[in-house]
């Protein structure tokens, strides 16, 4: 029997473990990535550990998240960022360079090569050939100090591609398709793995469109084969001799087989509020728009860039919208300007800001009140916007440019003529704000600068012999990371404060949690929470656990957890269990008090089934399966208690 390409990485990176579906495994990782919003946190975490140099083959530090610098708090965090990458041999991509994840497939995505990332988009790089998995900061921290990465063996789902887009039907728009048939829980254990003679018709920057929102469904990773497109890619970016060709073989199995032809999508939309809520445009066209906006990781390529001018070479945008445009990479700016796409935007009615990800995680570029707004982001999380309630769109450039031009959400088929465009050869390449490490003897004597709002990590208590504790809050299904820590230009400064950081715990879902959380922690009580299905989607931010850890969180009870929140959680000395029976979900109420007599003991013998205690309910039955791994985790504290020993 042959191997799929998913397989075939694998199985050249094991560590330990089978290769059996639902089995934990450990990979070796050959390069890290991590952004601003996380990174500050991982490279404490790192210092932690106490290695004196990374252990990876690459490991990169990006500036792209916290861009605005309203005070000392951001600027701070990226001296901080700069000189830890100088001190421990990091590469450093300066603020302004781009998005981790479009500059990471420009400069360094290799085929065949492992890389964790502590952003929950890093299956992007899964477009160049690579095994790309988002990841909690402190697994991210473990990978650059020569540790493995531990994962349960996914299920490998063969997406078949037949068939060729039609014009003005996008990488997008394949995605989109795919979350109308998976949600945003149908990856979960699984790698998409692309293949069939569409995957032929498809640029690596349009693969990685479709890897980067896999993630929204989900998944562990997503991948493309590396073939002639990617040697085409790699050869633009003057790094041909990266190039490895890599496929599955011929006769090779799938746990499952999902078939797309290509050449009957359609252009489809997000609508709000969940990446999953897919419509065709055609059924929403005609609504008003009022702010349109080009850019994130999903979508800020060259390629999407220059379709977009094209289109306002011809026309201009509406007077009622604000059309704005965030170019993903310094490369992109600097080739769109050569190519003169950058004059057709300013001429267009295009606002070009910084190379980041700006309103995707809420810093800035809030929509108006009650204004329906188009972006080619990843996500539309309600409130995610930076205004509450939020009328959010998710759609490709084509669909946000012809709406931008027309002031109502419009089928992009209805400007006729699709603007052919092609890459160049050749790009231009610009590393000026990229920092290459220090040679090992200069790195030791580099002093790493901390500003006044970087606070150490605080102490983590092991697991006790008996948890007891009360439930401060339940909430629904699909949870996301940005329910329970927040993003946006008011929090994220904050990423490297936990004290002050976790005063904004659930701030839209319930205000009181913090204040609630740590007058139970004073009392000596075990916190906890009461979650839905997939519990944790979203962001791979590990403060949506260390916030609540920091709180007095001790325990998670939920009908299922998202595989990043979950890990990290886990990392940090929290308990995720699940109902056994789900039905229970509705017995449970704020307010309860619980006991799990003798969970530490129940835990170190290998049990799976724990009796949790209701004051005035009787029991309840939960399940968690934990390896030897995840139960010294649990046992210790955390995870870093591990590692320092």
């Amino acid at each position: 029997m042959g191997k799929n390409l998913t397989q075939k990485i694998i199985e050249a990176h094991l560590v330990s473990g089978k290769m059996i579906p639902g089995e934990e495994i450990a990979i070796r990782i050959d390069q890290t990535l991590t952004q601003d919003a996380t990174g500050t946190m991982c490279y404490l975490e790192f210092e932690a550990i106490g290695i004196d140099r990374v252990k990876t083959e690459l490991s990169v530090s990006y500036v792209d998240h916290n861009l605005l610098q309203t005070d000392f708090k951001n600027a701070d965090d990226h001296l901080f960022l700069q000189t830890v990458a100088m001190r421990y041999g990091i590469w450093f991509s300066k603020p302004g360079n781009g998005i981790c994840h479009q500059v990471h497939l420009e400069r360094f995505a290799r085929p065949g090569k492992t890389l964790i990332g502590s952003d929950s988009h890093t299956p992007t790089a899964g477009g160049c050939g690579m095994l790309a998995i988002g990841a909690g900061g402190l697994d991210v921290a473990m990978a650059m100090a020569g540790k493995p990465f531990y994962l349960r063996m996914p299920k490998v789902v063969g997406v078949h591609l037949t068939g060729k887009l039609n014009p003005w039907v996008s990488a997008r728009d394949v995605a989109l398709y795919l979350l109308s048939i998976l949600t945003v829980k149908g990856g979960l254990g699984k790698v998409l793995e692309y293949f069939g003679e569409g995957v032929k018709t498809l640029t690596v920057p349009e693969r990685a469109t479709i890897c980067n929102l896999g993630t929204e469904m989900g998944a562990t990773s997503s991948i493309f084969p590396s073939d002639e497109q990617t040697r085409a890619w790699l050869y633009a970016q003057g790094r041909e001799e990266h190039f490895v060709p890599m496929a599955a073989d011929p006769d090779a199995e799938y746990d499952e087989i999902i078939e797309v032809d290509l050449s009957k999508l359609e252009p489809l939309c997000a609508c709000p509020s969940s990446p999953d809520n897919v419509k065709k445009v055609a059924e929403e066209a005609g609504k008003p728009v009022y702010q349109v906006i080009i850019g994130s990781c999903a979508n800020s390529s060259l390629k999407d860039l220059l379709i977009v001018s094209k289109v306002l070479e011809k026309h201009k945008v509406h007077p009622m919208v604000s059309f704005e445009v965030n170019p993903g990479s310094l490369q992109v700016l600097e080739n769109l300007t050569v190519l003169s796409g950058f004059k057709n935007l300013l001429e267009g009615g295009a606002r070009v800001h910084q190379c980041g990800c700006l309103g995707c995680i809420g810093m800035g570029q809030a929509p108006p009140t009650n204004a329906i707004s188009l972006r080619t982001f990843t996500r539309n999380f309600p409130g995610r916007s930076g205004t509450r309630p939020d009328f959010v769109y998710l759609v490709s450039p084509e669909t946000a440019v012809a709406s931008a031009i027309k002031g109502v959400i419009t089928d992009p088929r209805e400007l006729g003529e699709y603007p052919e465009v092609a890459l160049p050869e050749k790009f231009i390449i610009n590393d000026s704000l990229l920092i290459p490490p220090l040679p090992e003897e200069e790195a030791k004597k580099v002093e790493i600068i901390r500003g006044p709002n970087i606070a150490p990590l605080p102490k983590f208590d092991p697991l006790p012999e008996d948890l007891e504790g009360v439930f401060i809050i339940k909430v629904e299904d699909n949870i996301t990371t940005d329910h329970i820590m927040p993003a946006g230009a008011e929090i994220l400064p904050l990423r490297s404060n936990l004290p002050a950081i976790s005063q904004y715990v659930f701030r839209n879902v319930y205000a009181d949690f913090p204040k609630e959380a740590l007058s139970l922690k004073e009392k000596g009580l075990a916190v906890g929470i009461i979650g839905g299905e997939n519990y944790g989607q979203g962001s791979s931010r590990e403060h949506a656990a260390l916030a609540t850890r920091y709180l007095g969180v001790r325990l998670k009870v939920a009908k299922s957890f998202a595989r990043i929140h979950r890990s990290n959680l886990i990392n940090f000395g929290i308990l995720p269990l699940v109902f056994e029976d789900p039905k229970d979900y509705e017995r449970l109420e704020k307010g309860d008090r619980f006991r799990l007599k003798g969970i530490k003991k129940a835990l170190s013998s290998g049990e799976i089934r724990f009796k949790m205690e209701i004051e005035g309910k009787g029991e309840v039955w939960l399940r968690g399966e934990f390896t030897e791994r995840e139960r010294a985790s649990l046992f210790a504290g955390s995870l870093l208690n591990l590692a320092k020993e």
